[in-house]
């Protein structure tokens, strides 16, 4: 077994990869259940509603999991609509788009327990379609309080110019008629300090429209599983909104629900040099962990370090042609050798949920582990996923 692999089992997963398919996803159920019962600890203390992100995370096998401890799932479309609606059986279904689409608005209505529009003229839209289905839908219009402490515009919803929510000088006083809640969203990856200036903004702008309201919806981007992360302050924000408006407030987080509790485990191919040491592993960053080149990010692997740490440093490539396709590069107390598996963590989060197969590059296994039933590989895939997306 090489020093990798003894490495990954040094972090107590009590697996070993030598034997498995790769590349391959890895959920550790004990790690995910870490984050739920945190999450879980703020539902009883603010008696907030927890939902689920799918855009994040969406591994249905573990939503009866997920759905012991959380209220339910948020969706960005009608897929991830029925995705929970199916999978998280009995949970609540919020949904929010910046626009819906005609021909899937019905099934919409017919799955979703919230349904929150980016603009009056949507709602305006869609209502009397709400009303005629009988079905008691809480709607809610997304706000945009024009304040985030993002640097990076792609990920900001209130840059200049966003199309998402509708700002205090577009928003209609006039046309809150069924309207029970307001939503906003302007963090990621940020601790509760942030969501505690995002309120006074929010209060400060919309706050005779909470008054109004039923529920408000605080978004994702909290990182509230995170080490570090001040759940003090996040209950202070809940429970400030609730007892000065007595609303209902949720909370809808991707990331938190399973920040480090996935793995992605990668075999070592072949070596070029080109002035560097170069590994080309089985995986890809730009198919099987895309956030690498998008956000740009540099993933960590169990047991090496930045480059010149230790003696032997390597740029890691993966299978495409783009020339970009570089995950970063890395060093190790030992030589890679051929068939090294080699360890990337917090790859539960935007990885399954985003992979690809640009040039036909099969999609990694799915796995999750647990003590009671050890290892267990969910999926599998093959050329028949690559084609069927293909005509």
């Amino acid at each position: 077994m090489n020093r990798n692999i003894q490495n990954f089992k040094a972090i107590d997963l009590n697996i070993d990869v030598s034997g498995l398919p790769t590349p391959i996803y890895i959920v550790d159920e004990r790690l995910l259940e870490k984050n739920l019962k945190i999450l879980k600890n703020v539902i009883d203390r603010t008696n907030c509603r927890i939902l689920l992100a799918q855009k994040a995370f969406s591994m249905f096998s573990l939503y009866p999991l997920i759905g012991t401890y959380l209220n339910g799932t948020a969706a960005s479309s009608l897929f991830e609509a029925r995705l929970g609606f199916e999978e998280m059986k009995g949970r609540e279904v919020h949904i929010y788009s910046p626009a819906y689409r005609e021909d899937e608005f019905d099934e919409i209505v017919k799955i979703c327990d919230h349904i929150v529009f980016n603009s009056f003229s949507q709602w305006n839209r869609f209502r009397d379609r709400i009303k005629a289905s009988g079905r008691n839908i809480e709607c809610g219009i997304r706000i945009n309080p024009e304040y985030s402490e993002i640097e990076t515009d792609i990920y900001n919803p209130c840059f200049t110019g966003s199309r998402l929510g509708v700002t205090l000088e577009n928003f209609r006083d006039d046309d809150l008629d069924g309207i029970s809640g307001l939503h906003f969203h302007t963090m990621c990856e940020q601790n509760s300090d942030v969501l505690k200036r995002t309120i006074d903004v929010v209060d400060r702008k919309f706050g005779k429209y909470i008054k109004r309201m039923k529920w408000i919806n605080f978004g994702g981007g909290h990182h509230i599983t995170r080490p570090g992360y001040d759940i003090d302050t996040l209950v202070e924000c809940i429970m400030y909104i609730k007892n000065k408006y007595d609303v209902e407030v949720y909370l809808e987080p991707g990331e938190a629900i399973a920040l480090n509790a996935g793995y992605l485990a990668a075999r070592v191919l072949d070596f070029v040099k080109n002035n560097i040491d170069i590994a080309i592993l089985d995986t890809s960053a730009a198919c099987h962990m895309p956030d690498v080149i998008e956000m740009p990010y540099r993933p960590k692997i169990v047991g090496a370090g930045e480059p010149g740490r230790y003696p032997y440093t390597y740029r890691l490539g993966g299978l495409t042609c783009l020339a970009g396709d570089v995950i970063g590069d890395y060093s190790f107390e030992e030589p890679l050798n051929e068939g090294d598996i080699l360890i990337f963590t917090d790859m539960a989060i935007y990885t399954m949920i985003k992979n690809n197969t640009f040039n036909g590059v099969n999609l990694p296994a799915i796995a999750v582990y647990n003590e009671k039933d050890g290892l267990k590989i969910i999926k599998q895939f093959g050329y028949e996923d690559f084609k069927g997306r293909l005509s």
